[in-house]
């Protein structure tokens, strides 16, 4: 065989695109002649044939042959056992360039997407720049792999601005940008970002909100209908799907309805135990058996020192998968699963989609319908679900008689007196207190409380917010509106008890909108200090009205903006309003329902067991209201 015409005659054969007798020829070739020249021909022939992994040996033996062209084969290999799916090949190729992968996008893609395969995140950092700098859609897009919920981070901003560039129609980018934003209070970022969003609503385009992330979409959007067509991240579920969970064969007990509670926030400090603790401790364990499918992180759990036993009995399912942790459920044999998380962080919702109990509940975490979610019923009261709610709501409504929220008056600090030079306020002014997190202060609540400010001379405004980025953002807005810095005084983030002791040296409470106060709200009305909210749209925004009403304060709830600004300016003029409302605060604490938890909790077990009566007579779900047992005549401050 003449080696050079032999090769001239595969190269012919691949130019016309005959590769089958290109491949052959070559096959002959390498019996006689291994260079990289004959390596490389056969490494685009194989590539042409489909035979990406083959191909890649091929450029690997050229390699050995090449010299100064080693690398550029090596790459090469590197990306063809890549895509052909042979990762442990690719990384040991890959490894070889490992210094350069920081500034070298493909090696970074390649190393990125291996690491983040095999759930290796600690390693990827390091190769989110040269991916987000890349002019590659490509790895611009595996860039977004990186991103997570830091608003702090700027890396964060850096690859969502990047990848807006590269593509500007990615609506769901934006909504992430703007939920980072959200937590900055950078409202001019936030304005320009979101002026295409808006624009599309403008013109009648709803969809657009299904590029939102549900939770984030409670923070700027009180239109119910808006709400729930935030449903990015759930997957689609059928009435027919609900139905044969409904029908599964079910042992009840003769004698016990078994509660199941599904949540990652079983640990002693988070917000929801504020709330709940203490209702879990005192359902009544003769007729009620108590689970907590618990998906709470260790390093939570050892924060705190309580025995989470007096809560119910704890069953980990955080290291099972969806599937396996509904198994694990399932063999409990549990009349009903609530859902404490719907769309929050760290939920595990999607659990209730693989078929647990006869019957399912979301309560608490989410204030919304948990949409695509396989529930029956959602637990509210009269406030926060309407009767005009009904239409954007999947699940059945259970309407407590007196407010959704339970309170923990034994686990929550008794409020002790605080002088205001202790908290840097000064003696002699009114103040304005918001103690909601940064991410529900919107600039139209700006607006309100700039208002509010102008109409009342000798105050100032009271309100945390995390970070010198965000109170700086915070300033800018007030200071557009005519306010001057020292007519804002931030909060520090400090101990709870002590949290709860500085409430009291504020004089008014001011509600966010469209995310109000929720437990933010209990605990101002536990430490004596009124709220000023007004009615709002949906769920999340009718909160503090719900917890107003069952602590006695329903005056408090105006009708609008206007009136919410209104009635601020006149109780700033009016102090012995805002006395009489703190000695009310201070009588009702311990006689109306808010922080009532044995009440709370007997409503509850209604309501459960006329969940149970209607499953076990073989019914679909309905609305129901609980009926309210009869009122106090006594203080329960012993409890």
């Amino acid at each position: 065989m003449n080696i050079e015409t032999a090769y001239f005659a595969a190269s012919k054969e691949y130019q016309k695109g005959n590769y089958v007798p290109a491949l052959k020829v070559l096959n002959e070739l390498l019996d006689v002649r291994r260079d990289s020249k004959t390596y490389v021909l056969l490494a685009k022939t194989l590539v042409k044939l489909g035979m990406k992994a083959e191909a890649a040996a091929a450029y690997q033996s050229a390699a050995q042959e090449a010299g100064r062209r080693e690398e550029e084969y090596l790459r090469q290999a590197m990306q063809l056992y890549f895509e052909a799916g042979e990762d442990d090949q690719a990384l040991l190729i890959a490894k070889r360039f490992i210094d350069k992968a920081r500034e070298d996008a493909e090696i970074a893609f390649v190393l990125a997407s291996i690491f983040l395969k095999r759930g290796e995140r600690k390693i990827l950092e390091g190769l989110r720049k040269p991916l987000m700098e890349s002019s590659d859609p490509k790895h611009v897009r595996f860039s977004l792999n990186f991103l997570d919920n830091d608003a702090h981070n700027e890396e964060n901003h850096r690859t969502v601005r990047n990848a807006l560039r590269t593509f500007p129609d990615r609506h769901d980018l934006r909504f992430y940008r703007q939920m980072l934003l959200r937590d900055l209070c950078d409202f001019d970022a936030m304005r320009a970002n979101f002026a295409p969003i808006m624009a599309e609503l403008r013109k009648g385009n709803d969809k657009i909100v299904e590029a939102d992330q549900p939770m984030a979409n409670l923070s700027w959007c009180g239109d119910e209908k808006l709400n729930v067509t935030a449903k990015r991240f759930a997957s689609a579920l059928t009435g027919a799907e609900r139905r044969k969970r409904r029908a599964m064969a079910h042992k009840w007990s003769e004698g016990k309805i078994r509660i199941g509670y599904l949540s990652s926030d079983f640990w002693q400090f988070h917000a929801t135990m504020k709330l709940l603790g203490d209702v879990l401790v005192r359902h009544g364990r003769e007729r009620f058996e108590v689970h907590l499918f618990c998906h709470t992180s260790e390093k939570d759990i050892a924060l705190g020192d309580i025995d989470r036993s007096a809560w119910g009995e704890v069953v980990k399912v955080g290291h099972l998968s969806d599937a396996d942790a509904a198994e694990a459920i399932r063999a409990t044999n549990i009349d009903i699963l609530v859902d404490l998380k719907g769309h929050t962080k760290g939920k595990r919702s999607q659990i209730l989609n693989h078929a647990t109990a006869p019957i399912h509940v979301a309560w608490l975490g989410f204030p919304g319908s948990t949409v695509n979610i396989d529930l029956d019923y959602v637990i509210g009261d009269h406030f926060v679900l309407p009767d005009s709610s009904k239409p954007f709501y999947a699940e059945k409504f259970c309407r407590m008689p007196e407010t959704y929220q339970p309170n923990d008056p034994v686990g929550r600090p008794r409020p002790q007196p605080v002088p205001r030079e202790i908290v840097r306020l000064p003696r002699d002014a009114f103040v304005f207190g918001s103690f909601n997190v940064t991410h529900k202060i919107t600039a139209s609540s700006i607006e309100l409380w700039s208002k509010i400010l102008k109409g009342a001379d000798n105050s100032v405004l009271w309100f945390m917010a995390s970070g010198d980025q965000a109170q700086a953002n915070i300033m800018k807005e007030f200071a557009a509106r005519g306010i001057s810095g020292n007519r804002i005084v931030f909060a520090p983030k400090i101990r709870y008890e002590l949290h709860i002791n500085r409430l009291q040296c504020a004089d008014l409470g001011l509600d966010t909108y469209p995310y109000n106060g929720h437990t933010t709200t209990s605990e101002a009305l536990w430490a004596g200090l009124p709220v000023l909210t007004y009615k709002g749209t949906n769920f999340a925004s009718r909160v503090s009205e719900s917890l107003l009403n069952a602590v006695g304060l329903p005056e408090l709830v105006t009708a609008g903006e206007e009136a919410y600004v209104e009635t601020a300016i006149h109780l700033y003029r009016s102090p012995g309003k805002i006395a009489g409302y703190k000695r009310r605060l201070a009588e009702n604490r311990f006689v109306k329902p808010l922080f009532d938890s044995e009440r709370f909790c007997r409503h509850l077990e209604t309501a459960y067991e006329m969940m149970v009566e209607q499953a076990k007579a073989g019914l679909e779900p309905g609305h129901f209201d609980v009926p309210a047992l009869p009122p106090r005549e006594e203080a329960f401050g012993a409890l």
